[in-house]
């Protein structure tokens, strides 16, 4: 039987931080968007606002920003060979995020079935945030639904791997679920927690074999 593995990003593929922040810091502007973070986190913004405010945080935003902050961003180490790993045994792997697509779909090259983020305006920003396309919790488990339909699976098949509250609602509808680096809203209710800079060891408790860490 195949699975279908969904991986978050921020703060779970990306140890201890964000698109926003990675974002942010090449433009010079990590306060301002930790006070934005502050306020989505305390539900004081919504995403659409957050997204919006972020947009003309960064209204200065080139690719050449946005390489750098993909690049130097906090990776996990063996991303990669996980994802080499679920294809080989015939099995399937994918992004959910809640930041920019244009972000996200970068991992595609690095052996994602499927990214998904939210649709924010191309680079360099010309036109407004569109509300419609900023992906909220509850679009996490409709992509994942819009995934199983297209590789013949099922909720049932579904490993998911997050970190915070955005990640809850998809751990409550999946069998098996993974806490990574996570805070109480998802560390509470995961199958299995895992604290660590290693992809490969938070994907070996869901009963893979093992990986090379070589």
């Amino acid at each position: 039987m195949s699975r279908l593995h969904l991986f978050d990003m921020d703060g779970t593929l990306m140890h201890g931080s964000a698109a926003a922040i990675e974002i942010s810091r090449q433009l010079g502007v990590e306060r301002e968007i930790a006070e934005l973070e502050r306020a989505f986190a305390a539900r004081e913004l919504d995403p659409p606002r957050f997204a919006e405010l972020a947009c003309d945080l960064w209204r200065d935003l080139t690719e050449e920003h946005v390489s750098a902050a993909f690049d130097g961003a906090p990776w996990m180490a063996g991303i990669r060979d996980v994802w080499a790993e679920i294809r080989a045994r015939g099995e399937r792997c994918a992004v959910i995020s809640l930041s920019p697509g244009f972000f996200v779909e970068r991992l595609l090259t690095w052996g994602a079935d499927a990214a998904h983020g939210s649709l924010w305006p191309s680079v360099p920003f010309r036109d407004p945030v569109d509300p419609a396309g900023i992906l909220d919790a509850g679009a996490k488990v409709s992509i994942a639904d819009a995934l199983c339909a297209e590789f013949g699976l099922t909720r049932d098949d579904c490993v998911a791997y997050g970190d915070s509250m955005s990640d809850a609602q998809l751990f409550s509808v999946v069998p098996v679920s993974v806490a990574v680096n996570a805070d109480h809203h998802v560390r509470d209710i995961a199958v299995h927690a895992y604290a660590g800079r290693d992809l490969r060891e938070a994907y070996e408790l869901v009963g893979s074999r093992g990986i090379s860490q070589g």
